[in-house]
């Protein structure tokens, strides 16, 4: 383990992502309570972190800087680049910063902090119990940052490293955005259910089920592929065959491509603005 006892960590910004990761640290004992640091703009949210784990609130972003050796940045992206600027005579060079800020490129962010180790990362919401996805990019050939996230991330579910930028911001649609685009498909299931009868928080146990069944089917299928798994499912002129062809008439797949289209276009356009 690279990150120390002896090392510290702080959070500028204190949303639901970064309250799920010190979570993770806290309750799985990779760093002490002690050894991190919140700031953020209103004091709500840093009070009852530091009420329920004991952790520190540093006063400004300056101070936050000046106590962490790795600094996490987990505003909303809009307000990113404009926390930054003032601090640049404050990080040092061996400093680690980790950004998870959709929109912002990794050559922007050393506009506007050249020298520093830079790592974008895109966390999704399953990291809130312990069974997220957390892609993360760095284009620097240095296995102390890739062990650093192993240490630091692992307790919040699959951590991947991806090989360049297009990559980093395609895991962020399908895996991160992508959460969302599963909830609209089983809010479809809900729906018909109760058409169909169904009490509502009946409906929802039953897709959830559903959905959580078929992945964990597919998980423990060894090297059985989701076509396979599928064909398992759906025999030759059955019901399962005729609800399928109907999703394939009615081009299901080019409306999910489409999504992911428009949502890595919208991606496009903030880094745009966010330069």
């Amino acid at each position: 383990m690279v990150f120390s006892g002896t090392n510290s960590i702080g959070f500028m910004g204190c949303g639901n992502m970064a309250q799920a990761i010190i979570k993770g640290l806290i309750e799985n004992k990779v760093i002490p309570a002690q050894k991190i640091y919140v700031s953020n703009r209103s004091p709500g949210k840093p009070i009852k972190l530091r009420d329920q784990y004991g952790i520190n609130i540093a006063n400004s972003n300056e101070e936050l800087v000046e106590q962490a050796q790795v600094v996490v940045l987990a505003m909303k992206p809009q307000d990113l680049l404009a926390a930054i600027d003032p601090l640049g005579g404050i990080f040092s060079e061996k400093q680690i910063v980790i950004s998870l800020a959709a929109g912002i490129t990794l050559n922007t962010l050393k506009k506007h902090l050249p020298l520093l180790r830079w790592i974008r990362m895109m966390p999704n919401t399953p990291t809130l119990i312990g069974k997220g996805l957390v892609g993360y990019f760095t284009d620097q050939a240095d296995s102390y940052l890739d062990t650093l996230v192993e240490d630091l991330f692992k307790p919040l579910g699959q951590t991947t490293k991806l090989k360049d930028e297009d990559q980093f911001e395609s895991f962020m649609v399908a895996c991160s955005s992508g959460v969302g685009f599963v909830y609209e498909m089983m809010i479809y299931w809900q729906d018909w259910m109760i058409e169909y009868g169904f009490d509502e928080d009946v409906a929802q146990n039953l897709t959830l089920e559903t959905f959580l069944g078929a992945s964990q089917l597919a998980r423990a299928s060894g090297n059985l592929t989701l076509e396979e798994l599928q064909n398992r499912v759906a025999s030759k002129k059955g019901v399962t065959e005729a609800g399928l062809q109907s999703m394939r008439d009615s081009e299901i797949e080019r409306s999910l491509r489409v999504a992911f289209e428009k949502a890595g276009l919208r991606n496009q356009e903030m880094a745009k603005l966010l330069k």
